[in-house]
């Protein structure tokens, strides 16, 4: 089906929007521009978006809650699982939640890029902390069903774990960043998945 007038001049909009986001950030990127190059007038642009960061959230708004609610649903189906005596595994558990998020990511790379490189100044720029703390109270939860006392004994400062924690998201989010070829950002995951299974196994002494 042939595109609508109305969808064309979204199109260009978002199309001259994600240019200008990447290149300069939400803060430094300019509405006048990102009008002019889509070859429409104010007035049209108006007619989509009320402001520069509502056209931002309806680029990004989408994708990041989708990542939170599927990563949140991944962690209520782990405890569910293993309050029901099924048998999980944490490395493989969490290698299963890193492997959807970059094949997510990767199928929708231009939202990506501006919700990890351009959000700064928006309500998005905390995103990878929510998750890096919300994976940091996961991993307390697993360890206190799985291994009573280890968190307590291992004594980890909050500070060490969010920067591993942190640095995981952030190497698999680079990934996109740099537009690493999808089967070596495959690889790459796997080989990340298997130092962090092992490295935290080690700080926890499991």
């Amino acid at each position: 089906m042939a595109e609508s007038k109305s969808q064309k001049t979204l199109r260009a909009i978002h199309e001259s929007a994600r240019m200008e986001f990447l290149e300069k950030g939400f803060l430094e990127a300019s509405l006048r521009n990102i009008v002019k190059q889509a070859g429409v007038t104010t007035g049209a642009f108006y007619g989509y978006y009320k402001s520069k960061e509502e056209l931002f959230a309806g680029m990004v708004e989408e994708h990041a809650r989708y990542i939170m609610d599927m990563y949140d649903d991944a962690v209520q189906a782990f405890f569910r699982q293993a309050a029901e005596g099924n048998g999980v595994h944490v490395g493989e558990t969490g290698g299963e939640s890193l492997r959807w998020m970059l094949e997510y990511s990767y199928n929708h790379a231009d939202a990506i890029k501006l919700l990890i490189g351009a959000s700064n100044g928006t309500k998005y720029e905390s995103f990878l902390e929510e998750l890096t703390n919300a994976e940091i109270d996961s991993n307390h939860r697993t360890m206190a069903l799985l291994y009573p006392g280890t968190v307590t004994r291992a004594n980890l400062p909050r500070e060490l774990e969010y920067t591993l924690v942190n640095g995981m998201f952030k190497g698999m989010f680079e990934l996109i960043m740099k537009d690493v070829p999808i089967d070596t950002a495959r690889l790459c995951i796997a080989g990340l998945t298997e130092f962090y299974t092992a490295g935290w196994a080690h700080l926890m002494e499991l």
